[in-house]
């Protein structure tokens, strides 16, 4: 009988907080810029440069650490990690190794097997590197260090997780938890939330580990998912042909859905950790542990229970809305102008997902404001518009956020509500069409829709549909 296998995974999820400044300078943090515009002399490793350390990042961390359970540690202390590679410019990482400032704390995952809870080893801050650009062309590498020191919290979980489904879950819950919180906006195709996945295999019912190996290069669920299936057939096929599993890093390419060994696996003795001499250690207070606590924003289950309970919407818009915090914002300040949930919701799950689906965009690039949608909604329920135009004017609205009324004013798109405009386009659809008229006065209904529409197209689309088919009824 063929061998069961188990697959066994742990995560170091890398997330680069939100911060206006760098975790030891003042440089901005801001993604793009030209490459070392955003550096001085602390982020470049300049010799005699000192590092002081940004409370900001601080604050994130134990955000973080409390919204996913963890103990605080209340006195922490820096570490530098020892190692060579060019864009490290110090030749060491600040790092946390012996006191790291959250530990022991989970989150609760849901997948179709049911809920579970995935332990966190521990959360520690730590400055990233910079950034290597292999330029092909001219056969050499660059550096950029607008990365560099850029603050970074590192997340540690325990090898709870059993499957790419859970893996997956684990980091969704992660990414809305941080989101709400503010702390990053995690996006993994700018690298703001990046994966690491620690993955072996073991016959089941076995008690030992396996030998693990660690997969980099992961940017979306999607190449995490993949890499995954692929380490675990690649290891089994290993141990099914008597061979052993190395302790490696491995590098993930997606486009061509393999791994490659990069490095033999470094242990903590490797990197000759040591407290870093620059930094004091950190002391939390417990006020300032209070007031970390106290200040926290709601959080995605929180928001579940109050939407159902005070705009009474169905289980699956609220799941949907709240799934993305921007969108949960711009429905909660759009409701606060317009006072209409329902209609809110509507707009949310019927044109807003249809753009951002075809135009392959995430939630987070709305750009469209709440007063704007407000307006549109205004604009409906007050018949200035009808639906169609509504949806048109909704689209022009996405892509560049324009004041819906100006707009509306501005290209002649009102409703026409004037009954005598509307009876003449009537009366003269009516001689136009006998065929129809005959049908439904032999009791076809459907052929007044065939008349509601060509007034419609006669009237450019700028009527009311409602009072067309009144019109219609009371000639007919």
């Amino acid at each position: 009988m063929a061998k069961q296998y188990e697959t066994v995974i742990g995560l170091e999820v890398h997330v680069e907080l939100a911060t206006k400044t760098k975790i030891f300078c003042g440089c901005s943090t801001e993604f793009g810029g030209a490459p070392n515009t955003h550096t001085c002399p602390v982020c470049t490793g300049m010799p005699g440069s000192l590092p002081v350390l940004n409370r900001q990042v601080v604050n994130y961390a134990i955000a973080v650490g409390l919204a996913t359970n963890c103990e605080i540690t209340q006195y922490c202390k820096f570490d530098r990690k020892n190692y060579f590679y060019p864009d490290n410019p110090q030749n060491y990482q600040i790092s946390q190794l012996y006191l790291p400032i959250c530990r022991n704390g989970h989150v609760d995952i849901e997948t179709a097997d049911g809920r579970k809870s995935v332990g966190i080893h521990e959360i520690h801050m730590e400055e990233d590197a910079g950034k290597l650009i292999h330029d092909e062309w001219e056969d050499c590498s660059l550096v950029d260090y607008n990365r560099s020191g850029v603050p970074l919290i590192e997340i540690v979980s325990e090898p709870d997780m059993r499957s790419a489904e859970e893996v997956t879950a684990y980091l969704e819950k992660l990414r809305m938890t941080i989101q709400y919180l503010g702390a990053s906006d995690c996006k993994l195709n700018e690298g703001s939330m990046r994966a690491d996945v620690n993955l072996s295999v073991r016959e089941i019912g076995a008690e030992e580990f396996g030998t693990r190996t660690e997969m980099k290069n992961l940017n979306s669920f999607k190449a995490i998912t993949r890499a995954i299936e692929n380490e675990r057939e690649r290891q089994i096929d290993l141990l099914e042909s008597g061979q052993q599993v190395e302790q490696e890093t491995r590098r993930w390419d997606d486009a061509g859905e393999y791994s490659y060994a990069m490095r033999s696996k470094e242990d903590a003795q490797d990197y000759r950790y040591f407290p870093d001499p620059d930094l004091v250690p950190v002391y939390i207070s417990d006020e300032w542990l209070e007031e970390i606590r106290s200040s926290r924003p709601e959080l995605r289950e929180e928001k579940m229970e109050r939407y159902k309970r005070e705009f009474d919407l169905p289980d699956y818009d609220i799941g949907i809305i709240t799934g993305s915090k921007r969108m949960a914002d711009l429905f909660e300040e759009t409701v606060a102008i317009c006072s209409q949930p329902k209609k809110v919701s509507n707009w949310i799950m019927g044109e807003t997902l249809r753009l951002l689906k075809e135009r392959n965009m995430d939630a987070g690039d709305i750009r469209f404001s709440p007063e704007n949608l407000a307006k549109l909604i205004g604009l409906v329920e007050s018949k200035a518009v009808n639906s169609t135009v509504a949806k048109e004017v909704f689209e022009v609205m996405f892509d560049e956020d324009i004041d819906p009324e100006a707009y509306v004013e501005e290209k002649g798109l009102k409703t026409v509500n004037d009954e005598a405009a509307l009876r003449s386009a009537v009366e003269a659809v009516i001689d136009a069409n006998p065929q129809s008229v005959e049908d439904y006065r032999g009791g076809r209904e459907k052929a007044i829709g065939f008349l509601v529409g060509q007034t419609m197209k006669a009237m450019k689309g700028k009527a009311d549909p409602g009072m067309i088919n009144r019109i219609l009824k009371e000639l007919l």
